[in-house]
């Protein structure tokens, strides 16, 4: 059977960010409850920053080290967003012009929550096993942003964002998918799918979110259980505790990957809490690694977690790594792979956690300010020049070239290199 998985990724989580510690005592939360997120910084969007500019930013240097005819071979280029703005052009459309890519081209954009990411790496998975054009890569683009505005009547931000604002945060994963699995090789068939209808999170107007999030919480506990026992189920003789040398879940925020694991430990495995913290230490703890410093990017907080696996685990030996991916409304997916030693040597070169190191640290008055200069660029913006007096510490590339929105003309957007 062919061999297919990821063979190049790479994350970008954008040009700075918000300790979320300082933010809640800002907001005054409870930050007893607080602790429990699991969270310590989040990428902040700025507003010269969006959807595009991260996914490219992600996917350059991918495509930038191949040769001509392999970047040629691309045929395929999917989106997964749920922060798109337009409801019929796919932004692949500018990812496949700014990265010069070649014409003869698959270009769509798949929307399905926070499940989007691994349905476009699933998708594009199927489309190399298929066969249909042998030596053909698909690139994948994960990218979800949240930009918090104030509400425009001008009052303060209300509570109402409470532990959403926190966690909420900005970045992009790009994969090349191929049958040269250098990264991550697929279980080929190795996966359990749930889904079901559920009104927990939504996106019911462009620029706001909507759901219950206890209802979330539950949904998401109930998908990961089920989802795992269909995969027990297809590929037979398989233990929670030792098939899975490490585990990258979907990463709202750290509390709730804690307590999907502890729900598995409790009821598959019998675990006691002692055993239970070790294991998540040991076998989850490298995947929130990276998802603590960047916040919940939707579509692609799954893969942003399975980078960060990758990054920070043992892998002197393959390890499989098992990997749940959720997404409100809703569907999930428990499926694994292998990794092993070239998987950390080629991700490490990329050097992911110095980007996170190099982003520019916000004030609270300077992250206030930007809640008001986000309506600049909200869904349906017809004409905009972006200023680059905001926040300009942070309009930098830190010794490599970045992508930036310039300015949005009759709704078409332009973009421009700095470096």
């Amino acid at each position: 059977m062919t061999t297919v998985g990821i063979e190049a990724l790479n994350v970008f989580a954008g040009s700075c960010y918000l300790d979320v510690e300082k933010l809640a005592i800002h907001r005054g939360l409870d930050t007893a409850r607080f602790d429990n997120l699991l969270m310590k910084e989040k990428t902040v969007a700025l507003p010269y920053e969006d959807p595009v500019t991260f996914g490219v930013n992600a996917a350059k240097p991918l495509i930038d080290a191949l040769s001509p005819e392999e970047r040629d071979s691309i045929e395929l280029v999917i989106t997964a967003t749920e922060s798109a703005f337009d409801f019929g052009k796919s932004m692949s459309t500018y990812f496949h012009d700014l990265l010069g890519l070649n014409r003869n081209c698959r270009l769509f954009e798949i929307k399905n929550a926070c499940y989007s990411g691994v349905a476009a790496l699933q998708t594009a998975a199927n489309f190399i096993l298929s066969g249909t054009s042998p030596g053909a890569k698909a690139l994948v683009i994960a990218t979800d942003i949240t930009r918090f505005m104030v509400a425009e009547s001008g009052d303060a931000l209300s509570e109402d964002w409470s532990f959403a604002e926190p966690s909420g945060g900005a970045g992009a994963v790009a994969m090349i998918v191929s049958d040269t699995p250098h990264i991550f090789r697929i279980d080929v068939g190795a996966s359990g799918y749930y889904g079901y209808e559920v009104m927990d999170t939504c996106r019911p107007l462009p620029d706001s979110e909507a759901g219950n999030a206890d209802l979330s919480l539950l949904s998401y506990l109930d998908c990961c259980e089920n989802s795992f026992l269909e995969y027990q189920r297809r590929v037979g003789g398989v233990d929670f505790v030792s098939t899975f040398g490490y585990l990258a879940f979907h990463t709202p925020f750290g509390g709730m990957i804690k307590g999907a694991h502890r729900n598995l430990m409790r009821k598959v495995a019998k675990a006691r809490p002692a055993v239970i913290e070790e294991d998540f230490q040991r076998r989850m703890h490298p995947g929130l690694t990276y998802c603590q410093r960047v916040g919940n990017i939707m579509g692609a907080t799954t893969m942003l977690s399975l980078a960060s696996t990758i990054d920070n685990a043992d892998l002197t030996g393959p390890q499989r790594i098992g990997v749940f991916s959720y997404g409100s409304g809703c569907c999930s997916e428990f499926f694994s792979g292998v990794a092993r030693q070239e998987s950390q040597d080629r991700t490490r070169a990329l050097e992911m956690e110095k980007h996170l190191d190099a982003r520019y640290e916000l004030t609270m008055p300077e992250y206030d300010s930007l809640l008001q200069a986000n309506h600049a660029v909200k869904f349906g913006t017809r004409n905009a020049l972006l200023s680059t007096d905001i926040v300009p510490q942070a309009r930098t590339g830190n010794g490599r070239e970045l992508l930036f929105l310039k300015r949005i003309d009759e709704f078409h957007r332009e973009y421009e290199w700095v470096s």
